[in-house]
């Protein structure tokens, strides 16, 4: 495809988007001019929002790069040690019906209960907050992964072990590229969910020492002092990292696998 028919092809989407966003900003002043005096400050303009956005930049600036970092660190651990039960897992049925129910435990247990033990042993502030976003994001890793590797093509399998291939042979030239589509499909999840588990995890076990505190802890700083424009801006700035990390995760597989997988070859094509 060349690249004036990508850009033709890509081109409705890009105007669809911004007609919707121009849309949604046409209708969020609009809402806020019908709300009644008394219940204004609960809808504040975009114009406020981003001139708070403007005034308390350095602040908003430290507590993202705060959330960014505990959302980074959670994340590289959900991945590290995903990947690695997922391959304990896919070993064999009797492994996965011994050790997944506990998982799931782990992932069942709200993070509210979690969070005073996590505070307990590891302190309060990053390492706390990295914990919370590794449990958040780690189950849909796990899940995703694990499925991959136990549904490699039947007949490839008999086929590698017609050729007599060894067992790690197997799962590191056969189940490991074949499962790729589902890591990535839960790195993608992961990804969504890492700025929210940091924000979570400021919430319930971040701090303000030493200028440590992240998003979570402006958003509740700014609703206790009715700063409300504030709090949207610290609201989209929320959502802005979850659509960055969200976009790394998609450019990042469709370079590892746009060459071989068919849904990446149909979107080219």
């Amino acid at each position: 495809m060349t690249t004036m028919a990508k850009i033709r092809k890509n081109l409705p989407p890009v105007l669809m988007f911004l007609l919707a966003g121009a849309v949604l900003l046409v209708t969020w002043i609009a809402v806020h001019h019908r709300l009644p005096e008394h219940l204004i400050f609960l809808l504040p303009t975009p114009g406020a929002v981003w001139a708070a956005a403007g005034k308390e930049a350095a602040v908003l600036a430290r507590a993202t790069f705060n959330t960014m970092e505990g959302a980074l660190l959670g994340f590289g651990l959900a991945i590290a040690f995903g990947s690695l039960a997922a391959l304990v897992l896919s070993l064999s049925p009797l492994v996965r019906a011994g050790l997944m129910p506990y998982l799931m435990l782990l992932q069942l247990t709200p993070i509210p209960v979690l969070a005073p033990l996590l505070v307990l042993w590891a302190g309060a502030g990053l390492p706390s907050v990295a914990l919370i976003t590794f449990l958040i994001c780690f189950f849909p890793l796990l899940v995703n992964t694990t499925q991959g590797l136990v549904s490699t093509d039947r007949q490839l399998v008999e086929l590698f072990r017609m050729w007599r291939a060894g067992r790690w042979q197997e799962l590191w030239r056969l189940r490991v590229p074949a499962a790729l589509p589902y890591f990535f499909t839960g790195l993608r999840i992961a990804a969504i969910l890492a700025p929210i588990g940091a924000v979570i995890g400021d919430f319930s076990a971040g701090t303000s020492a030493g200028d440590g505190g992240g998003l979570g802890f402006r958003a509740y700083y700014y609703s206790t002092q009715a700063k409300y424009p504030e709090l949207y801006a610290v609201v989209a700035i929320t959502g802005g990292l979850g659509f960055v990390s969200m976009g790394t995760v998609m450019l990042l597989s469709r370079l590892a696998l746009g060459r071989w997988h068919d849904a990446y070859a149909r979107n080219d094509s």
